[in-house]
């Protein structure tokens, strides 16, 4: 497995992404040029080696119902063409739309619950285009996308109410 240091030098080779440093030490790279919503080619990037590619719009690798695939154990190569063929199927869009662009999601809800195993309760709110996570009338944390927002409330062990 190629480090956290070798799979950012990776990324950063790419001058058409950008980076974006994200909660807990992870980092995203985004292509602003993107033809869909869809702007994260480079999702989580964790300092233990762990990682996503966004490849939604593409077949052949195994992706998760947001469309994104491992790059845990991936090599250099391999991880290189995932990227150059992400950012190539959002650079362009095919006539009818690509897959993806048909599963397109409603939109978020604005609020909601979440609680725990052991009955704690959190609420995602979205405002001034930020998704906030409350307890009670405490702010516990801010993301700037539902993704991140919803990664985190899984990891920390919630789910919707």
């Amino acid at each position: 497995m190629l480090t956290f240091e070798q799979k950012l030098a990776i990324m950063e080779s790419f001058q058409e992404l950008q980076r974006k440093d994200v909660s807990l030490g992870r980092v995203n790279y985004q292509y602003e040029e993107s033809m869909y919503d869809k702007k994260n080619v480079v999702y989580h990037l964790h300092p233990n080696g762990n990682g996503y590619v966004y490849a939604g719009l593409l077949t052949g690798y195994e992706t998760d119902d947001k469309g994104f695939c491992s790059i845990r154990d991936m090599n250099e190569e391999e991880i290189r063409t995932l990227v150059e063929k992400s950012i190539r199927s959002l650079s362009e869009r095919d006539e009818p739309a690509a897959p993806a662009a048909s599963r397109k999601r409603s939109k978020p809800a604005k609020e909601s619950e979440w609680t725990s195993s052991d009955g704690q309760k959190l609420t995602l709110r979205f405002e001034d285009d930020l998704w906030y996570v409350y307890a009670g009338l405490s702010l516990e944390s801010a993301f700037e996308t539902h993704e991140e927002a919803l990664e985190y409330l899984q990891e920390e062990g919630f789910s919707p109410a």
